[in-house]
């Protein structure tokens, strides 16, 4: 059957055929081209939904890597308040102990301040009496020496024998020097 179809009919048939399916192509990519223009709505507020999803995702994974900086240094600047807190506590204690030691030592300042003076009050009456007794001592000395040397002489007067009714009767004592 195909034998008694003259060939330049095939040609024109097989032509044909490439140039319907050629035309068909073009009214394809043309009426693509028409529609792509002519899009919908509907397409375009998706599209910029999803970008707005991808945007913000993104900012949702920045914020999360923020926030986990931001937990550590929080957790170091606690560690650190921690550890200054317990350096005040130490340091208040050795204050509080240091003005115990201090409030300690002006007392026992003073009641030594208080035995001193006392101390030093009677070294000075026993200075006192020292020098009385010293002074005494030099003339009992120098009345022994005058008397045993003869420039002093006691004697009793013999009147004192026969004392007077008005005396006490003690003997009455004459100075002589010779």
């Amino acid at each position: 059957m195909l034998q008694d179809i003259p060939p330049q009919f095939l040609l024109l048939i097989g032509g044909a055929f490439v140039l319907g399916w050629l035309v068909a192509k073009v009214g394809v990519f043309i009426s693509n081209r028409v529609q792509a223009k002519q899009r919908d709505p509907r397409d375009d507020r998706i599209r910029s939904l999803e970008a707005e999803h991808r945007i913000a995702k993104t900012d949702g994974d920045k914020g999360s890597e923020t926030i986990g900086e931001l937990t550590k240094q929080l957790a170091e600047t606690e560690a650190a308040m921690t550890e200054r807190d317990a350096v005040l506590d130490e340091q208040m204690q050795v204050i509080s102990q240091l003005r115990k030691d201090l409030r300690g030592s002006v007392k026992k300042t003073r009641e030594l301040r208080a035995e001193l003076s006392e101390r030093a009050t009677a070294n000075v009456h026993a200075e006192v009496k020292l020098r009385e007794v010293e002074t005494e001592l030099e003339v009992s000395r120098a009345s022994t020496d005058m008397i045993a040397t003869g420039v002093l002489d006691y004697t009793v007067s013999p009147d004192s024998e026969t004392a007077d009714a008005g005396d006490s009767g003690e003997a009455k004592i004459f100075k002589s020097a010779t």
